[in-house]
C-alpha cells in the first residue's frame, strides 16, 4: 500500500486545533483525580484499548495513585480507514478479571460500537464491574446504544473527524500534540 505522505502532511497543515496540548493534559489530570477518588480501593484490572488508547493510557495511568494490574486489548472497526466496519479482535485480554473491577481506557467514544462490544465481552467474561475512561466523547445523536456513556470523560468534542493523542487519520498523526479536526470532515 502506497501512502501519500504529502496528503498526510497537508491534512495536519490544514487541520483545526480543537484542543491544545495544555488543555488535553489538564483534562487527563482531572480524569485521573476522579478515578483516584472512585477506584482506589477496588483493585482494578486496567485495559488499554490499542492502538487509539495508547497515548491516553500512557498519560493517565502514571497519575493513578493506587495498585492496579495493567494490560491491553485490541479490537477495531476502522483498520486505518475513516469509517468503521465489523468489529475485529486483534488481541483479547490475557489477564484474568473474573470477579474484579475492570477499567477500560480508550481514545474516543464516537458511535460506541467498539467500546460497547468490549464492555459486553468483559461483563460476559466475569468482571464484577466495568468502568470506562475515554479522552474524547463525540457529541452527536448516532450512538449505537443511547444508554452507553463513559464513566470518565476528558473532553467533549464536536462531530468532526478528529485525530491526535492516539486518534488517527488513516493510521497517521496519533502523535499530534493536541486534538485536531480534519478540514472538511
Amino acid at each position: 500500500m502506497s501512502v501519500d505522505l504529502a496528503h498526510i502532511r497537508q491534512v495536519m497543515a490544514e487541520a483545526d486545533c480543537l484542543y491544545t496540548e495544555e488543555q488535553v493534559e489538564a483534562a487527563i489530570t482531572k480524569v485521573a483525580e476522579t478515578i483516584n477518588g472512585e477506584l482506589a480501593d477496588r483493585n482494578p484490572v486496567v485495559f488499554c484499548v490499542m492502538n487509539g488508547g495508547l497515548i491516553f493510557s500512557g498519560k493517565l495511568v502514571p497519575k493513578l495513585n493506587f495498585p492496579l494490574e495493567l494490560s491491553y486489548l485490541h479490537a477495531t472497526r476502522y483498520r486505518n480507514e475513516t469509517s468503521g466496519g465489523e468489529l475485529f479482535w486483534k488481541a483479547k485480554p490475557e489477564i484474568s478479571f473474573i470477579d474484579r473491577d475492570v477499567l477500560i481506557i480508550d481514545d474516543i467514544l464516537d458511535e460506541g460500537h467498539t467500546l460497547g462490544a468490549i464492555i459486553d465481552f468483559c461483563r460476559h467474561a466475569g468482571a464484577s464491574a466495568v468502568h470506562t475512561a475515554v479522552l474524547i466523547d463525540k457529541d452527536h445523536q448516532r450512538k449505537a446504544r443511547p444508554d452507553l456513556k463513559a464513566d470518565y470523560v476528558g473532553l467533549s468534542c464536536i462531530d468532526r473527524y478528529i485525530f491526535g493523542y492516539g486518534m488517527d487519520y488513516k493510521g497517521y498523526w496519533r502523535n499530534a500534540p493536541g486534538i485536531y479536526a480534519v478540514k472538511g470532515l
